[in-house]
């Protein structure tokens, strides 16, 4: 479950041109989804578009997930049988509203996970209305199986009868809130997307602003979008030397035969240590 959230690239589940261009995309995770770029009609066919695509992840440069329908659509015992199974390192739920929608799911997956005897798979809960936001503490400490949490600007902003504009006055709290919840329950939080394609200074902008909020990466819908995230969301110097010090305890730990060890106080495990050596693999690269 280890992995980067400088970017996450919604991809439509029933486009088989899209899936396959997503190989050569160069997004932290790629997320295959089945929710709200999927009419109802398409939504068997995304599934098992998806089902084959997830064959050949290992052609895929990112990590793979698929965003499921909402908990109260009904249709995702119908999405998890079709695509949990190898090539997949975890799901996005989409309008999460507590610790409870995760924990069903959670449950499902570990059925699955057990009759296809394949490892756990992450799950990356998407908060988008005002209940979710007042939950979101609870929502990212449900299971250690949630990496991250995402925030959907839109939905809330219809659960909340606020016009979008593209400095939502109406989600400033909501968008302050969420990163702050998630880094108080060890997770991560991946900012809302930003719509307009053509303005990309108003994309670094709102990164920058993302960033300076607690957020560690951007949700985006085209792959254009991916530089400018990856260039505002690089690691910091105290991002980085923690990372220095993270790998280094790792590697002495392991060579005495142990796993798990301490930095500064803190548990660091092997899914710390692979993060941390994924932000310096990105520091050499920028």
């Amino acid at each position: 479950m280890a992995g980067l959230f400088r970017s996450l690239l919604f991809v439509p589940g029933n486009n088989p041109r899209f899936l396959e261009k997503a190989k050569t995309i160069q997004a932290d995770i790629i997320c295959f989804d089945l929710e709200d770029s999927v009419p109802d009609t398409e939504k068997e066919n995304a599934r098992q578009l998806i089902k084959k695509a997830l064959q050949s992840h290992s052609e895929y440069a990112s990590s793979v997930y698929v965003r499921t329908n909402a908990p109260s659509s009904g249709k995702i015992p119908d999405d998890l049988e079709q695509i949990v199974q190898k090539g997949l390192d975890g799901i996005v739920i989409p309008k999460v509203d507590s610790a409870k929608d995760v924990l069903k799911i959670k449950k499902m997956l570990a059925n699955l996970e057990k009759k296809r005897k394949i490892d756990q798979l992450a799950i990356i809960p998407s908060i988008e209305s005002s209940l979710g936001v007042v939950n979101t503490f609870e929502i990212a400490s449900s299971s250690k199986r949630v990496a991250a949490v995402v925030f959907g600007v839109f939905d809330l902003l219809n659960d909340m009868g606020i016009e979008y504009k593209k400095q939502a006055e109406g989600a400033k709290y909501a968008r302050a809130k969420i990163p702050l919840d998630a880094r108080a329950a060890g997770v991560y939080a991946i900012d809302a997307i930003w719509q307009d394609l053509q303005d990309k200074d108003g994309l670094l902008q709102d990164c920058i602003t993302g960033k300076s909020l607690g957020y560690v990466g951007k949700s985006i819908i085209h792959p254009d979008q991916i530089p400018v995230a990856h260039g505002a969301f690089a690691p910091n110097k105290a991002e980085l030397e923690w990372a220095n010090k993270v790998c280094q305890a790792y590697v002495e730990s392991t060579k005495k035969g142990r796993g798990a060890t301490v930095v500064d106080g803190k548990m660091i495990d092997e899914v710390h240590f692979k993060q941390a050596r994924a932000l310096l693999d990105i520091a050499k690269i920028n």
